[in-house]
C-alpha cells in the first residue's frame, strides 16, 4: 500500500491518543494520530514524522500522523489501518477463491473469512509497532478485545474453521513477536490457549518506507 499526499513534519506532544502537535512549516499544526496505542517509545519530541494530507475539507484537523521515525530502526508505520489493508493486499495474492473483511463470529467481528478447496478460514490481524531490544511485542496497552479474539478463534478451531492470527510488523529488522505480557498477562495466557488449540500464529515482516507498507515474508511462531 502507498500513501498520497504525504508531507514530513516533527513531532512536539500528543494531548490526547486521537491528536498531536507536531512542527509543519515554521508552526505547530494539531494532527490525527491513526493509532490510539500509547507509543510512547516513538512519540518523543522533535521525532521526524510523516503526515498524510486529508481529502475532506471539512474536518478538523487537516493531516492524519502516519509514520515515526525510530533511531538505529528508521521509519515505523503507526497506521492502526494499514495493517489490515496490507493483509489483504496479501490474501489476494493466496489464491483463495472468496476473501470478506470484516465477518462477524460469536462475540467479534473477525478481520477475515477466506474460502479455499472446500475449507473455511478465519484471520484476526494485529499490527506491532512496539520495539524493544530487535523483539516486537504486542499489544502495548491492555486490550480486553484482543483477548476476546484469540478466544473465537480457538472456539472457531474446535468447530473445524483453519484460523489463524497474524502479526503485521510494521517496521523492518524486526523478525518476530511476542506477546507484551508485562503490560497485559491475560493476552499472552489467551495466545499460549489459542497456539495449544490449533490457531495458526503467524508473523508478517514487512517492507517500509517514509509512504509505503508491504508484507514480504511470512514466518510461523
Amino acid at each position: 500500500m502507498k500513501y498520497d499526499n504525504i508531507v514530513k513534519a516533527k513531532f512536539l506532544n500528543r494531548p490526547n491518543r486521537f491528536v498531536a502537535n507536531v512542527w509543519l512549516n515554521g508552526k505547530q499544526e494539531m494532527v490525527h494520530v491513526k493509532n490510539t496505542g500509547r507509543c510512547h517509545e516513538l512519540l518523543l519530541p522533535d521525532t521526524p514524522v510523516i503526515l498524510q494530507r486529508s481529502d475532506n475539507a471539512s474536518r478538523k484537523t487537516k493531516y492524519d500522523l502516519i509514520t515515526v521515525y525510530k533511531e538505529n530502526l528508521g521509519w515505523i508505520n503507526i497506521d492502526s489501518q494499514a495493517p489490515n489493508k496490507v493483509v489483504k493486499e496479501w490474501l489476494m495474492k493466496q489464491d483463495y477463491s472468496l476473501i470478506r473483511p470484516e465477518y462477524t463470529y460469536g462475540n467479534s467481528r473477525l478481520d477475515f473469512y477466506m474460502e479455499k478447496g472446500g475449507k473455511k478460514y478465519l484471520m484476526e490481524v494485529k499490527g506491532c509497532t512496539l520495539e524493544i531490544g530487535g523483539i516486537g511485542y504486542f499489544p502495548d496497552a491492555p486490550t480486553k478485545r484482543g483477548v476476546r479474539h484469540l478466544e473465537e478463534l480457538s472456539k472457531a478451531t474446535a468447530e473445524g474453521f483453519l484460523c489463524t492470527a497474524a502479526f503485521v510488523i510494521q517496521m523492518e529488522g524486526v523478525h518476530e513477536v511476542r506477546a507484551n505480557t508485562a503490560t497485559h498477562r491475560e493476552f499472552g495466557d489467551a495466545l499460549e490457549r489459542a497456539k495449544t488449540a490449533g490457531v495458526k500464529i503467524i508473523c508478517m515482516e514487512c517492507r517500509v518506507s517514509e509512504d509505503t507498507l508491504e508484507v514480504v515474508k511470512e514466518t510461523i511462531l
